[in-house]
């Protein structure tokens, strides 16, 4: 599909739902149905109608609520908001209700909003003489008084009133002296340990006053799903949805163990059903819709949701949808070979627009990378409708019609090859820079910890020498709220933050060296737990074996890997780092991305702290470290470009380099967890040491069947024969190319001779020899010596062609060289390897 239909398919697919949901629609969907879900799971406390402190008469009210500890802090403050809020209170009295509730709600203030709610009381005081003759005063008053009817428990006014800017912001110092002062001291304390910014918590407090003072109680009666709500109308009004609060309680102990350990699972999509995986793509014909909804059931119980997701987009977008698209009204999977052809074209190739020098756009055509993955998907499709309509005739029957994609157009030959060729060269590119890159990851570790550990131990605003550098800790405007330490270069200034800098250090470290030395999965080293760790005795020797415990990823089977010495330094400093103060590892739960599914709590061993909360290290944070650590160690590729390893290059490097120190194949099969010993030969790569080894061992073979004669040590005649033809093949006009031990077949006519390669310099010279041969063949032609102008033709022949090649060498010279040596550039070659350490003698 070029470009332009691709545009074309998206403006279309709206108006080719006939108003059924598009994918971007059903996104929206999906969130708002889990937090429906979750809402369900958690519901909040509903709203009561009476509680004691809301039924007190307007005397009990004001006594309790000018006494300690409602009082202000100074005599000012305190007789601003006596007379505020005895004037709130008198308005209130006003209002129809029985309980101050009840009268709150029936004046509009709630619906008015923070604003509104004073115009309502100031008239009111206007109309009835409690105004003062400055409204500014009246307006502070009765903002002040109102700080007691909530804290007081007087009124409870709606989340929506209490989150517009306009609240009041002192609500939350108000509801920490006034209602729950234990409570909110837990709080402040569990957040003095976060490295959380100030204005985070400040936030998070001030949220979790608004529930206090919307629901009633403390805040160990704050449920989910009183967050649930919170969440709601964080999102309903457009500001700030930050859900720090959340962590703060959970980390509290508030919620019960049922409750979700992180705010993330309020956000992160589910699962999608069939129907809803389907509906991702608007498909007219609603017969062919239902068909793939009944394949994707049947097939749904053997495959995994991430294999169920790419089943209904091939199925669904990729083949149905793009059919209705070219040809609308279609309604059959028998399909017409010019229809077949042209979408199997779209779907396998792709057109490329690059820009030239001059500003021209230039099209070309590429292969998709998963288009041969496609068509096999849908040949999948036809050909299990066709078996299945032998069992079920009634259902598969009517839809079992002959497959469009051909047995021979799913030949991968070439395509393995190609990708095979790609990955090997990958893997001989980067296994020789393997040391150097985890010599730098290991210095840059040492380095940053030294740093981190010398800022430590420097007060603020003083300067200190870490890893060579001087650096200077800043003074902190809030010292001591955030647990990261930072410094600033004294002539720049500019501020580092030294704890990250450690943390993506140690963590770039230890994904190379774990990946390295066990050769795994991304999937699986994110998986990697404190339940990882098992031990086998020996029978014979009583010795324990540490080993590794490998969870089911891709085969779906584990497998157990023995832990090496330097592994086992690498684990080792990993759970020294997340090892709780109680000396057990933290309980994570981490978001799996292909299942969409909330694994349970697991002791993760790729953790890290955010805030008050453990969490895992993501696939793609890995991957972001990787990144950031090749990024400093300057290394490159063969074209001058920076070096890039993915998690999976490990992988291939600890394949190739077992198998090429003695490792038997069918044990790195085990040990990579591969289901066919081929997927594991694919892994290794074909080094040109192998080749040459080979070669080597082909020669040896052939001088044991040749007579030892021609083998002999030459005398010392015969070499210094040998090394004077060498020296002999210098001429005028270049060198002869004849091979040692033959004569000259041209009798030295070295112009007519094709041995001869012409010296650059010589050129001037073998222009006067053309010039000369062409004016000889003028006078043999006037003086009639055909013979002697026949031969002379020969030799300017011979002559021209020499220059023709020289200019040919001076383009060859002038062109950009792509690294692709030519056969003449071959020749005397030496390829020397590194020598590979010897091999202890296996006993006989």
């Amino acid at each position: 599909m070029t470009t332009r239909e691709g545009r074309r398919v998206q403006a279309g697919r709206r108006a080719a739902a006939g108003g059924r949901a598009t994918a971007g629609d059903h996104a929206g969907d999906r969130s708002e149905s889990q937090l429906a879900e979750l809402s369900r799971r958690f519901p909040s406390r509903a709203p009561e109608a009476d509680w004691p402190a809301t039924g007190q008469r307007r005397g009990d009210v004001l006594a309790r609520l000018l006494a300690s500890p409602f009082t202000a802090s100074g005599d000012s403050q305190q007789s601003s908001r006596r007379i505020g809020l005895t004037k709130l209170v008198h308005w209130l009295e006003e209002q129809p209700g029985r309980t101050w509730q009840q009268r709150w709600m029936a004046s509009g203030a709630d619906a008015a909003g923070n604003l509104g709610w004073r115009e309502l009381a100031g008239t009111w005081l206007r109309d009835t003489g409690w105004a003062t003759v400055n409204p500014r005063t009246d307006f502070i008053a009765l903002g002040r008084g109102m700080l007691p009817l909530i804290s007081g428990d007087v009124i409870r006014p709606s989340l929506a009133w209490l989150l517009t800017p306009e609240a009041p912001k002192n609500l939350a110092a108000e509801m920490a002296r006034s209602r729950d002062p234990g409570g909110f001291a837990t709080l402040a304390a569990l957040a003095r340990t976060d490295p959380a910014s100030a204005a985070t918590k400040d936030l998070a407090v001030r949220r979790i006053a608004a529930i206090l003072a919307a629901k009633g109680g403390t805040i160990a009666g704050i449920t989910v799903g009183d967050c649930l709500e919170l969440l709601a109308g964080l999102a309903d009004g457009g500001g700030s949805t930050s859900p720090y609060f959340y962590q703060l309680l959970h980390a509290l102990g508030v919620f019960p163990p049922a409750a979700p350990p992180t705010v993330r699972a309020f956000k992160t999509p589910g699962q999608l059903t069939v129907e809803q995986l389907v509906d991702r793509y608007p498909i007219a014909c609603q017969p062919v819709r239902a068909l793939i909804i009944d394949y994707l059931r049947e097939r749904q119980p053997a495959v995994d949701h991430a294999t169920l997701r790419s089943l209904s987009r091939a199925l669904a977008g990729l083949f149905w949808h793009d059919l209705e698209l070219h040809h609308p009204g279609i309604g059959s999977l028998r399909l017409e070979p010019g229809v077949a052809a042209a979408w199997k074209h779209r779907v396998t190739v792709k057109t490329v627009r690059a820009a030239g020098p001059a500003g021209q756009v230039t099209e070309s055509i590429a292969p998709r990378h998963d288009g041969m993955n496609t068509l096999a998907m849908v040949r999948a499709f036809y050909l299990d409708i066709a078996q299945w309509a032998a069992g079920d005739p009634a259902r598969w029957g009517p839809w079992a019609v002959p497959c469009p994609i051909r047995d021979e157009e799913m030949s991968r030959k070439k395509e393995r090859s190609h990708r095979k060729s790609r990955m090997d060269q990958r893997t001989r590119e980067r296994l020789p820079v393997l040391p150097a890159l985890v010599t730098a990851v290991d210095a840059a570790r040492s380095k940053t910890a030294q740093t981190l550990a010398a800022a430590q131990a420097t007060g603020p605003g003083q300067e200190f020498t870490a890893a060579g550098q001087m650096l200077r800790r800043p003074v902190m405007t809030r010292h001591g709220t955030s647990a990261k330490v930072w410094a600033e270069d004294p002539a720049t200034r500019r501020r580092r933050d030294l704890t990250l800098e450690e943390h993506r250090a140690f963590w770039a470290w230890a994904a190379v060296q774990v990946l390295r030395l066990t050769g795994i999965r991304i999937e699986e080293l994110a998986e990697l737990s404190h339940h990882s760790f098992v031990q086998y005795r020996d029978p014979a020797t009583s010795e324990l074996v540490p080993l590794l415990q490998i969870a089911p990823s891709k085969t779906d089977t584990e497998r157990l890997l023995v832990i090496a010495p330097e592994l086992a330094d690498v684990l080792s400093a990993v759970i020294c780092r997340i090892r709780g103060a109680d000396g057990a590892v933290p309980l994570v739960v981490a978001y799996d991305i292909h299942e969409r599914v909330w694994n349970p709590p697991m002791p993760l061993l790729f953790q890290r702290q955010i805030g008050i909360e453990h969490r895992p290290i993501p696939i793609h944070g890995i991957r972001a470290l990787l990144n950031a650590a090749l990024a400093g160690t300057g290394l490159t590729g063969a074209s001058g470009n920076p070096l890039t390893f993915t998690p999976h290059d490990f992988r291939r490097l600890f394949i190739t380099e077992a198998v090429l120190n003695g490792m038997p194949p069918h044990i790195a099969q085990l040990v990579a967890g591969h289901a066919d010993i081929r997927a594991t030969m694919g892994y290794k790569a074909v080094y040109p040491e192998e080749v040459i080894n080979a070669h080597r061992a082909f020669i040896a073979r052939r001088r044991a069947t040749r007579p030892s004669e021609e083998y002999r040590v030459p005398t010392e005649e015969e070499w210094e024969q040998f090394l004077g033809h060498f020296e002999r093949r210098k001429l005028a006009l270049g060198d002869c190319g004849r091979a040692w031990g033959t004569s000259c077949p041209h009798e030295h006519s070295c112009v007519r001779c094709p041995l001869l390669r012409v010296d650059p310099a010589q050129r001037p010279r073998l222009e006067g020899i053309r010039d000369n041969l062409t004016a000889r063949i003028g006078e043999a032609e006037r003086e009639g010596w055909a013979g002697e102008a026949e031969g002379l033709k020969i030799s300017l022949d011979a002559a021209q062609h020499k220059l023709a090649q020289l200019d040919q060498r001076a383009r060859r010279a002038a062109t950009v060289h792509l690294g692709m040596p030519g056969p003449a550039d071959t020749a005397g070659r030496v390829l020397t390897a590194p020598a590979r350490p010897s091999q202890p003698a296996e006993p006989s």
